[in-house]
């Protein structure tokens, strides 16, 4: 089978912070944390859901909002984003912008645990992180991570509005595959006018997934993948480690989709602070941004990679929260002639930060 950083500018009151990185020309710089606005999503104790599994009412995103997906559609921006209840059961719910920045949340979740074939693997831990991105055809397609308590799994679903979603199962299928902490996945993109859409590269579509290291995954059709495994040992071939010294020397992990420029694919990631031989200028364990260059023709091939994050938590919501230390990046838009980019602070809040085109 077949797998797979940014200057803070400060103005108007927004904070700053620069990349100790050599200037990159592919990498997506100058973005700004909104700090007039941010947090700009917390959780809230009056949503109520009526679970299909428990059958009962609970308060669905009581706990925590985190790590949300972004898409632009119809001339607004639709934020996915991870709610938890008092149980840590995650569900995923809906918020609806005209300017990228203020949104309204929509009562109920729209992706939870069900009943259904998937309930395996999503109950009683639910279904996390999701990655949202638009087929050709206009179908939308999401990964998102299963969890029943003991494993992370990567999982895709579809869906023609947002709302209403068909889940697909487990990506990785095979049975050796099946038990695999396989997480999170970002599927190669390319920037038409406003939208993100799913770009074939050598007629095939491409997705890096993992956490610790990532893999690399190809598909004809969006549903179905193949992982890259090395022919000799048949065990999956990783295109990304984390690095010893470094800010990302504990793990690595993909971040919203990858976006296919004139340079290279970019993957912007999240990495983590080991406890030994990492990063001393940042807490231990601590999560921040970064970014990647992947050849446009070679997916699988890595060309070059910032040598320090581009986001990192400096603010007291992305410093404390139920994991401390967390700037988790997974939502990325271009909307209204600027890129925003959406991310969970110490798994418990959502903030933005925005850059000019």
């Amino acid at each position: 089978m077949l797998i797979f950083a940014f200057i803070l500018l400060s103005c108007g009151g927004n904070s700053i912070y620069k990349s100790q990185s050599k200037s990159k020309d592919w990498a997506m710089l100058d973005f700004v944390k909104v700090d007039s606005l941010n947090p700009i999503l917390e959780p809230q104790l009056h949503p109520v859901f009526q679970s299909p599994i428990s059958n009962k009412k609970v308060h669905w995103e009581e706990r925590n909002v985190l790590n949300p997906s972004a898409i632009v559609k119809d001339g607004k921006v639709y934020l996915i984003y991870r709610a938890q209840d008092k149980d840590m059961t995650s569900r995923l719910g809906l918020a609806i912008s005209d300017d990228g920045l203020h949104f309204k949340k929509q009562p109920t979740p729209i992706f939870y645990p069900d009943n259904d074939t998937m309930k395996q693997y999503e109950w009683k831990g639910g279904v996390e992180d999701p990655r949202i991105i638009e087929s050709e055809n206009g179908t939308y397609i999401m990964t998102y991570t299963s969890y029943d308590g003991k494993t992370a799994r990567l999982c895709l679903a579809s869906s023609k509005d947002l709302k209403t979603w068909t889940k697909h199962g487990l990506v990785l299928r095979e049975e050796k595959y099946k038990d695999l902490w396989s997480k999170s996945g970002a599927i190669v993109c390319k920037l038409y006018k406003d939208k993100i859409i799913a770009t074939k590269i050598k007629g095939k579509y491409w997705m890096y997934f993992g956490d610790t290291d990532l893999y690399i995954a190809t598909s004809e059709d969006l549903i179905h993948w193949e992982v890259a495994e090395n022919n000799e040992n048949k065990k999956m071939i990783t295109v990304l480690h984390p690095r010893m010294g470094y800010f990302d020397s504990r793990l690595v992990e993909p971040g919203p989709f990858a976006l296919l420029q004139k340079q290279g694919i970019v993957l912007i990631y999240n990495g983590s602070n080991a406890e030994n031989y990492n990063d001393s200028s940042l807490p231990k364990f601590t999560y921040a941004a970064n970014q990647a260059l992947f050849d446009k023709e070679k997916p699988y091939k890595l060309i070059d990679r910032m040598e320090n994050h581009f986001l990192h938590p400096d603010k007291p919501y992305e410093k404390t929260g139920e994991v401390n230390e967390v700037c988790f990046v997974e939502g990325l838009v271009y909307f209204q002639n600027k890129w925003f980019l959406y991310y969970g602070t110490a798994d418990s809040k959502i903030a933005v930060a925005v850059k000019n085109k």
